[in-house]
């Protein structure tokens, strides 16, 4: 059985479709990137996950749990074994880096303040920033402001991360970084990894599989391999529009 399942999943905002009876089956400890243009409903997926909205139709299976039908409390318990790393990396302003790692952990748990002390400097280090517990987020760079919100994203020892466009608005040292750390992770904690991405390059990097999402379903779904041979006119128009010949950049 697949640790996370999308089953026959639909979605439409007004008139708008969005998915329509999509499938997808996620693998436990497997990094997935889920690509396709904007609007297909890559971030919908991720929400419908988290039980932030909910599904016309169709079931989504964490584990043996059909989210769908979970209540408020089931929802709270769920989503402590999900980490996010949002977009924009979603740090509070007016909190330190302490305060924005700490404030799950104290959400979903009840540990002491020296306990939570530990978690947050054990997570600055594992992104490579030691020592910045005290830095408000003004002061960080859009790269560190990433690393930041990974670290927070890791703070309640997660089972699944989700990344919404991670490296979105970085310079390509940066990128490169952060396709490192989303590697890491899933090396160091086990973790299941779903990724948003409009990034080819850092897709080709990061993932075990990559799933095209086109017209509210999966298009094709393959490893990085699978992906760069595959002859489905869909894929190759999406990959050439993204990265351009990918037989001589990769």
């Amino acid at each position: 059985m697949a640790f996370i399942d999308f089953k026959k999943v639909s979605k439409k905002f007004g008139t708008k479709v969005v998915l329509d009876e999509l499938d997808l089956s996620i693998e436990q400890g497997e990094t997935i990137t889920i690509i396709g243009g904007s609007g297909s409903g890559k971030s919908v997926m991720l929400k419908l996950l988290l039980g932030l909205i909910e599904p016309d139709s169709g079931e989504i299976i964490f584990r043996d749990t059909n989210i769908v039908e979970c209540e408020d409390a089931q929802l709270v318990h769920i989503r402590s074994k999900i980490g996010m790393l949002f977009q924009g990396a979603a740090l509070f302003d007016s909190l330190t880096v302490f305060e924005n790692i700490a404030y799950p952990v104290r959400e979903h748990y009840h540990y002491s303040e020296s306990e939570i002390g530990g978690i947050v400097s054990k997570k600055l280090s594992m992104v490579g920033l030691p020592g910045i517990e005290d830095m408000y987020p003004a002061d960080l760079s859009g790269g560190m402001k990433k690393r930041v919100g990974l670290a927070r994203a890791i703070a309640t020892d997660p089972e699944v991360i989700l990344y919404d466009e991670p490296t979105t608005g970085l310079d390509p040292a940066n990128t490169i970084r952060i396709d490192d750390l989303i590697v890491e992770m899933q090396r160091v904690l086990k973790v299941t990894s779903i990724v948003v991405t409009h990034d080819m390059q850092s897709a080709f990097r990061i993932s075990d599989r990559m799933a095209l999402l086109n017209k509210g379903k999966i298009e094709f779904i393959g490893t990085v391999d699978e992906v760069k041979k595959s002859t489905n006119p869909v894929v190759r128009n999406f990959i050439l529009g993204e990265v351009g010949n990918i037989e001589g950049r990769v």
